[in-house]
């Protein structure tokens, strides 16, 4: 359909009063002559042009896109009213989970309405935190964010990341707590990067500086790790470990509290390490490899001595805590502290002399005090269905900081003292969304091949299920992520207007262990769709809604998730929202850290993988069909799942979409995957999102 002048757009969107839109008129998008070989399968790729996001013929094709998007959403009479909401109902204070260095404590705050949290300390849990690093005066428009940070053992220096518009390139600062002045050092090219200081310095790992113009798009190869001291140039940087042989590794190092110890892990994806450990007390000691292999995950959670405790799944798929001697660190040697039980480890912290553990029991959280050889002592009791987002502790200290969350109230922090065995809140947000009036229930049901799968449902307390109710369901469904209890403050405004939300907890995911997330990667990623689309069947069949007054939503791999359900079952749901998806699986691969996915994606360079792949891949398998209401939403400067997945899916969907439904991409200038998107902008995003599916649900607001 051929692009027309504006005026004609107005004409278009007259009837919207009358609910009704006329077919509509998207931006043209030319074809280009591109086939490529799979295998002896021709596959086409008219809108390949479209993976340069620099070209001025792509930057018109997102300007004119933004336009349409912007005009149809123009006309929904209360947009404006959905953003006055989301706006009152964010300006609440937040805080993070507090931690201790030194004889310092720190927290992130942010006010209500600020673009970025502000890092603050505090020389006791009773007096006024001081400012120690405000992003938001790096930037006037917020879209510079804090990207990483570490702080001295002694409290006195902070190393941080910024990234600028979401990328996730990282210059790393450096301030002086104590005097609050900023020293001169600068890092760059610093991508998927611990900081770890040890002495008068800190180890960090950075690629080499990209090509022109191709920073937010060239495969990221050669990682390496370096050591950097504090008042040095970074071309005095002493290079630590680099792997000339295998370009698409990644490494990232990690000192011990004592500081005695580095620990360097080695990745090719996004699961599964290696590990080495030096020994720090000499100069010429060497790296000693510990784990050679890229089979499990190794987390060093302490060390006494020269026994380290490591957090990992090796043999235990729900994980498990192990002691392990470097007098004798054969795996065969290693002593396990915390065996792996029916519930999934999510994580174990020192305090004092005694363990926390934190387990996920049916998806929702549990703490238990542990003696140090593990010996469980007494749980620690926890306000209901909610999640530990944090524990903070130490072996220096007989007290732990821990926050929770749940899906209707936001993050409140709470005080543990080991040896009393007591917990006290010492902070609750004063939100304006009133949390007693809403409820959160676990169901359970079947997927396709007849596996249990958890889902939350939200809703308020006294709602009627007339098969008729909007409703809304997120999910994920990969990377060993596990989708647990969260506060979304822009699902509140959904919540408030009679929507239940909802969020199953999908194959590919971590919530029940490592066996949990192998059943959907690769070729068995259909049961991540299989279980997804018998999430939404249950709810109709139960009386929640009815496919009609369904949304469906999903980021990153959820985009690609979105992606595949609606071109399964286009008949789903009335509203599709992927999300800086991955939606071109033939392709992801030569992009950025794209390479690292395919441990749970495969890849089309093989055969038997490219078969799984070319079957459920969204952008191959757009059909004539009417679709559901669908907004794609990405940004401009997403270098971790590039715009183009978003861009050539849009094309390929508005040119096939046989129905009245719009079919609508939203492109955010200067931003990239989400991380560290400012507040004015995740407003202005939510607002056009549930505007969107608002309207298209048939509900007023």
């Amino acid at each position: 359909m051929k692009f027309q002048k504006s005026v004609l757009l107005s004409l278009l969107f007259t009837n919207l009063c009358l609910n009704t839109f006329s077919q509509m008129i998207y931006p043209e998008t030319k074809t280009v002559k591109q086939v490529d070989d799979y295998h002896g399968v021709k596959i086409e790729d008219p809108y390949r042009w479209l993976e340069n996001d620099n070209s001025a013929e792509t930057k018109v094709w997102v300007e004119n896109q933004n336009k349409t998007t912007n005009l149809y959403l123009s006309q929904i009479s209360f947009r404006d009213k959905i953003k006055d909401r989301l706006t009152t109902l964010w300006n609440y204070d937040k805080m993070t989970s507090i931690f201790k260095k030194g004889d310092l404590f720190f927290s992130t705050r942010n006010n209500g309405l600020q673009n970025q949290s502000v890092l603050y300390s505090q020389t006791s849990l009773l007096d006024n935190p001081v400012v120690v690093l405000d992003p938001n005066m790096l930037s006037k428009d917020g879209t510079t964010s804090l990207s990483g940070m570490a702080i001295s053992k002694d409290g006195n220096y902070l190393a941080y990341g910024i990234s600028k518009a979401g990328s996730d390139w990282v210059e790393i600062h450096v301030k002086n707590i104590r005097t609050k002045e900023d020293l001169k050092d600068v890092i760059k090219w610093v991508k998927f990067s611990d900081i770890s200081w040890k002495g008068n310095g800190f180890f960090y790992s950075r690629y080499d500086a990209p090509v022109n113009d191709k920073a937010f798009t060239q495969k990221n190869e050669f990682h390496k790790v370096y050591y950097h001291s504090v008042g040095k140039l970074q071309s005095e940087d002493e290079l630590i470990y680099e792997d000339k042989s295998h370009p698409d590794r990644n490494f990232s190092a990690q000192v011990t509290h004592d500081e005695n110890y580095l620990i360097i892990y080695g990745s090719e994806s996004t699961s599964g390490q290696s590990f080495m450990i030096r020994d720090l007390s000499n100069p010429q000691n060497k790296l000693a490899t510990i784990v050679a292999n890229f089979d499990n995950e190794y987390n060093v959670v302490e060390n006494i001595g020269n026994q380290f405790y490591i957090y990992t799944n090796y043999k235990a798929p729900r994980y498990k805590l192990v002691k392990v001697s470097l007098n004798n660190p054969s795996q065969d040697n290693w002593e396990d502290v915390l065996p792996q039980q029916a519930d999934l480890l999510e994580g174990v912290s020192f305090c004092g002399n005694k363990l926390i553990s934190n387990y996920l029991k049916s998806v929702s959280s549990k703490l238990y005090l542990h003696t140090i050889s593990g010996k469980i002592e007494k749980e620690i009791k926890l306000p209901g269905i909610c999640k530990v987002n944090a524990v903070n502790s130490s072996r220096e200290d007989d007290f732990a900081l821990y926050s929770t969350v749940s899906f209707i109230s936001p993050e409140e922090i709470y005080f543990y003292d080991s040896k009393v065995g007591t917990s006290r809140r010492i902070f609750k947000a004063n939100t304006p969304f009133q949390s007693a009036d809403y409820e959160t229930k676990q169901v359970f049901y079947n997927s396709k091949d007849g596996t249990k799968v958890s889902m939350f449902v939200t809703h308020k307390k006294d709602i009627e299920l007339t098969g008729d109710n909007p409703c809304f369901v997120f999910g994920y469904g990969g990377f060993n992520v596990s989708y647990t209890p969260e506060f979304r403050i822009d699902r509140a405004v959904f919540l408030e207007a009679g929507g239940i939300y909802c969020v199953p907890n999908l194959r590919g995911g971590g919530e029940y262990g490592e066996d949990w997330h192998l059943s959907g990667t690769k070729c068995k990623k259909q049961n991540v769709f299989d279980d997804f689309m018998a999430a939404c069947d249950y709810l109709v069949e139960n009386k929640y809604t009815s496919h009609e007054k369904l949304a469906i939503h999903g980021r990153s791999n959820g985009g690609l998730l979105i992606g595949a359900v609606i071109t399964q079952r286009p008949d789903i749901a009335k509203v599709a929202i992927p999300t800086v998806g991955v939606l071109d699986m033939l392709r992801f691969h030569l992009f950025t850290i794209g390479r690292a996915w395919t441990v749970d994606y495969g890849c089309s360079d093989i055969k038997e993988e490219f078969d799984c792949l070319l079957k459920y891949s969204p952008l191959h398998n757009v059909k004539k069909a009417n679709y559901p209401a669908t907004l794609i939403l990405t940004g401009d400067h997403d270098d971790r799942v590039v715009p183009a997945h978003s861009f050539k899916f849009a094309a390929t969907l508005q040119k096939n979409n046989t129905g009245s439904n719009p079919t609508l991409i939203r492109i955010d200038v200067n931003a990239g995957h989400g991380s560290g998107k400012p507040t004015d902008k995740q407003i202005a995003e939510f607002a056009d999102m549930w505007s969107f599916v608002f309207y298209n649900l048939g509900m007023n607001y």
